[in-house]
Formats: structure tokens, C-alpha cells, sequence
């Protein structure tokens, strides 16, 4: 029996949620955009109080960088300093595990005025993740405002590892300028 912390920080919802075998022992969530960096590690010390972890599931996004930094180096600085496993998995992939239908879009914002986005065939993800503006995203059904299952970000088996950036970094080095 392993028992997982599943973090997510690629919308504008921080998630933390305790799994073991498929079932959440804990859930919490912190709405806000710019709320990830208070929020996670308040979330995790309010969900492992008593609990010895065994893996932390991380999602890697798309998403916005500098929430996705948080989430992914906070949950490797806590597996790293428990000596435990981590897994990065795609977060719109365990947002798609919410969908039943057989050809849907999930999207999330990307701000500026898009969406992260991928298409999904009988759940399963067609193609690789991308950023587009909304008219831009056609050809199925589209779910937005959802946020990832946590249940399913532990299940999923295709791993990352590195984050899932769809754009170029907004900083740009001063010798470059």
C-alpha cells in the first residue's frame, strides 16, 4: 500500500491531496493565481500530520512558470529530504479523467488571452499539449473550469520529467535587452 502526496500547481488552484490505493484520505485546495507559494506548504503540513509518505505525485503542467516552479521544486525538495520517489505526470491529463464523454478538449487559462489545451479520444490524450488562443481551439467538445483529479494524477502511468512550458520565459536576461 503506498501512500502518495499528489500536489498540483498549474492553474489558478493550488491542490493537495493524500491518495493511498486509488482513495483520498485528505483533499484540500487554495484558490488564487498568485497564492501557490503561502498556500502549498500550508496545504502539506496540514495533510501529512501523522502520516509517513511514500511517493509525492507532482503535476507538470502546462501551466503558467512560476507557478508550476513552485509546485515541482517544492515537491522534490520534500521527496528529496524524505529520500522518497517523485512523479511528474501531465495535470490536463487528470483533468481529463472528470470527462466521460469520447472526443473532448480540456482547457485551462494561460492567461494573455489563451488556453493550455490537448484533445483526448476514449481518455486518451491525442497529441501533445498545446497553447492557443480559445476560437483557435476546435474540433471537439471543450470542458474548461475544471481543475486536475488528484485521484488520477497519482493513477496515471506516463511520466514527465521536466515541467510541460509551452512558451518562451517572460524574464529576459539584461544582456539580451
Amino acid at each position: 500500500m503506498t501512500v502518495s502526496l499528489a500536489i498540483d500547481t498549474s492553474t489558478s488552484r493550488t491542490c493537495v491531496a493524500i491518495i493511498e490505493d486509488g482513495m483520498a484520505l485528505w483533499r484540500g485546495h487554495k484558490d488564487g493565481a498568485t497564492a501557490h507559494g503561502p498556500a502549498l506548504p500550508a496545504l502539506v503540513a496540514e495533510a501529512i500530520v501523522g502520516r509517513t509518505i511514500d511517493e509525492v505525485v507532482v503535476g507538470m503542467g502546462p501551466g503558467p512558470f512560476t507557478g508550476l516552479r513552485i509546485g515541482i521544486a517544492f515537491a522534490r525538495s520534500f521527496a528529496l529530504a524524505r529520500n522518497i520517489q517523485v512523479r511528474g505526470v501531465c495535470s490536463l491529463d487528470a483533468i481529463a479523467a472528470q470527462v466521460n464523454i469520447n472526443d473532448f478538449i480540456v482547457t485551462v487559462d494561460a492567461r494573455r488571452k489563451e488556453v493550455y489545451w490537448a484533445r483526448y479520444i476514449d481518455g486518451v490524450r491525442v497529441g501533445n499539449p498545446a497553447v492557443s488562443f480559445p476560437a483557435d481551439v476546435v474540433g471537439a467538445e471543450v470542458h474548461s473550469n475544471l481543475f486536475p483529479e488528484l485521484t488520477a494524477l497519482v493513477a496515471l502511468k506516463q511520466e514527465f520529467a521536466e515541467p510541460i512550458y509551452l512558451r518562451h520565459p517572460d524574464a529576459v536576461a539584461t544582456v539580451d535587452r
